[in-house]
């Protein structure tokens, strides 16, 4: 059975902690087990060092995660999974690991797959190199699997929250519906009426997320230049945990990912007024992403103190830079319309978020 062992590190205000996979000390379920069923969403991703050879190996590691998580999650909760594609090792074939974890998923540990969504990364590089670069054998894997999981076939969610804009015929045709189309029932068995015209603020959008991952000279990328730090290789983009944070949650929900990194997920919560928690593995990524949370305009020297600090395991207070909601807080206002005031740490949360 997968456990996780803490380390040590808390920092306040940031919810991160230092973890390390191993069979002693605290584990999650220990550091948790004083709130059941307090998940809202869980967005989780492979962990970067985990090399996808031995793929049974690797989908019983996902399995042990998502085995001791699953109790914590909200009956209308959901479980974000994104998965990287593979080949098998030697060969130009490509590995069904994210398609075992899916099977193994609902079959064992009885989650529902509430929908499959897939990530379209226009600007990734072409990869595997040796087939799609030197062979010429394979086009550039550019597409991630994004399964959307549930512990019930009811899980919170709302599509109306993540609108897609109107392409510039549909905005032709809400100004001048008679124009452009006639109500009538078409071939497909859809049932085209008056109410097409609607202007809806926006279109459904699909389970196909074209977002691009080429930031590039961002806060977290600035902060990292200024005081040297190492950038987190794998991170993806803003827009990608946004998406679900909106569709799947509420103001107040909280959200956890189990392999933060860069804490691009911690970020995005941050600023939708969600609760959150991460956990990472490599303390230098844990620092790092603080820059994510401060004020554009701290000086760099600033940074370099609170970097440097959070290395030395010191807990680090960022309220001056920004403000965070603790594990259990609710919000008080609307996030999208006011600035958050500072708040000093509940009582309750050393208690809670604290290795005893």
């Amino acid at each position: 059975m997968v456990t996780l062992r803490f380390v040590g590190l808390r920092l306040r205000l940031l919810n991160i902690f230092w973890l390390q996979l191993g069979r002693n000390g605290h584990d999650l379920d220990g550091l948790l087990r004083r709130r059941e069923n307090l998940l809202s969403v869980l967005f989780h991703k492979r962990p970067r060092n985990l090399r996808i050879v031995d793929v049974l190996a690797s989908v019983r590691v996902l399995l042990g995660f998502a085995r001791l998580l699953k109790p914590k999650l909200r009956e209308d909760a959901s479980f974000v999974l994104d998965l990287g594609g593979a080949y098998q090792k030697g060969v130009p074939s490509r590995s069904l690991y994210p398609f075992r974890v899916l099977t193994r998923f609902c079959d064992e540990l009885g989650f529902h797959l509430a929908e499959d969504f897939y990530w379209f990364n226009p600007s990734k590089l072409p990869s595997p190199i040796e087939w799609v670069n030197k062979r010429k054998l394979r086009a550039k894997d550019s597409v991630n699997t994004v399964w959307w999981f549930s512990k019930t076939p009811w899980p919170k969610a709302n599509v109306s929250k993540v609108l897609a804009p109107y392409s510039d015929r549909m905005k032709k045709l809400l100004a001048d519906p008679a124009a452009f189309y006639t109500p009538k029932k078409r071939p497909s068995a859809h049932d085209i009426g008056v109410a097409f015209g609607k202007d809806n603020g926006g279109a459904i959008p699909s389970n196909l997320l074209q977002i691009p991952n080429s930031e590039s000279n961002g806060q977290y990328v600035t902060g990292c230049n200024t005081v040297g730090a190492k950038q987190h290789p794998a991170r993806f983009p803003e827009k990608l945990p946004e998406f679900f944070i909106r569709f799947l949650t509420d103001p107040g929900d909280l959200v956890l990912d189990i392999f933060a990194g860069s804490n691009t997920t911690g970020a995005v919560a941050e600023r939708e007024g969600r609760r959150w928690l991460g956990f990472e593995l490599e303390l230098e990524y844990v620092a790092a992403s603080a820059f994510r949370f401060i004020d554009p305009e701290t000086p760099p020297a600033t940074m370099r103190n609170m970097y440097q600090g959070i290395l030395r395991r010191e807990e680090v207070d960022v309220a001056a830079q920004g403000s965070q909601l603790s594990m259990f807080e609710k919000p008080d206002h609307d996030y999208r319309t006011t600035k958050v005031r500072k708040r000093k740490p509940p009582a309750t949360k050393s208690a809670v978020l604290s290795a005893e």
